[in-house]
């Protein structure tokens, strides 16, 4: 995959993944247009790369998502690359005890609703580039969940599902559909503190970046990349690990 002069929008672009990959596109000559939430956390984006493209957004929001794209083909009408990473992870109490069903809805919009919805407003407009892709990033637990954050699982398993149908069914055109697979990577996903145990974060991005230079179309790291690849069997036997009674 060629990646240089391209216009790429990242979601939850402003933090961990996200930003990682916008210094990599930054760096090799993109232009790079990121859109977030927390405008404190753009901000620190714009300081540490002044090239970067800001935009105040919460994905959560159907009226976000659709002000955002509207916002983005008028104003970088040859954007050719919209990498859906934005997500949240919540670890709700167990479901037998009381539970807040917003925190799930959000779940469901953040890291579902909105990268589907965001695929469907940009695939026409990508479609007629002669070169083009769409990035979900999705995890290493769509394969095999943590049932203490079940509704984070099933995002990432759903996402997963989609991007495959979504490859199919762009099979044909100039879209190409990639799947990023991560494992738990040092960032503040979920909470400050919990990802620490993680691979580090540049030692992801930098192998994200590898593939889509080699033009890999689906790929994970270490523990996501052998869940990616692993037998029902073997998933079975990650899930008693991960999950002990």
């Amino acid at each position: 995959m060629n990646l240089r002069n391209r216009t790429v929008l990242i979601t939850g672009g402003a933090t961990g993944i996200g930003l990682a990959l916008a210094k990599r596109f930054a760096l090799s000559g993109n232009k790079v247009i990121i859109c977030g939430r927390r405008e404190e956390r753009l901000e620190a984006a714009r300081r540490e790369l002044p090239s970067v493209i800001t935009i105040h957004a919460d994905i959560a929001s159907e009226d976000d998502r659709l002000r955002l794209f509207q916002t983005v083909v008028s104003n970088h009408p040859e954007i050719d690359v919209l990498v859906n990473n934005a997500g949240i992870q919540n670890r709700p109490p167990p479901v037998n005890e009381p539970q807040d069903f917003k925190a799930y809805q959000r779940e469901i919009t953040t890291n579902l609703e909105a990268p589907v919805h965001l695929s469907l407003l940009f695939v026409k407009h990508l479609t007629q580039k002669h070169d083009a892709a769409i990035m979900n990033i999705t995890s290493g637990l769509a394969f095999s969940p943590l049932a203490f954050m079940p509704m984070y699982c099933a995002t990432k398993a759903a996402l997963h599902s989609f991007t495959l149908s979504l490859r199919h069914q762009l099979r044909d055109t100039s879209v190409r559909v990639v799947e990023i697979i991560p494992p738990k990577v040092q960032t503040d996903l979920g909470g400050v503190g919990l990802h620490d145990d993680g691979v580090p974060l540049e030692d992801f991005a930098d192998h994200a970046w590898r593939q889509l230079s080699l033009g890999s179309e689906e790929f994970g790291f270490g523990f996501s990349e052998r869940n990616r690849l692993a037998s029902r069997e073997v998933l079975d036997q990650v899930f008693a690990t991960l999950n002990p009674k």
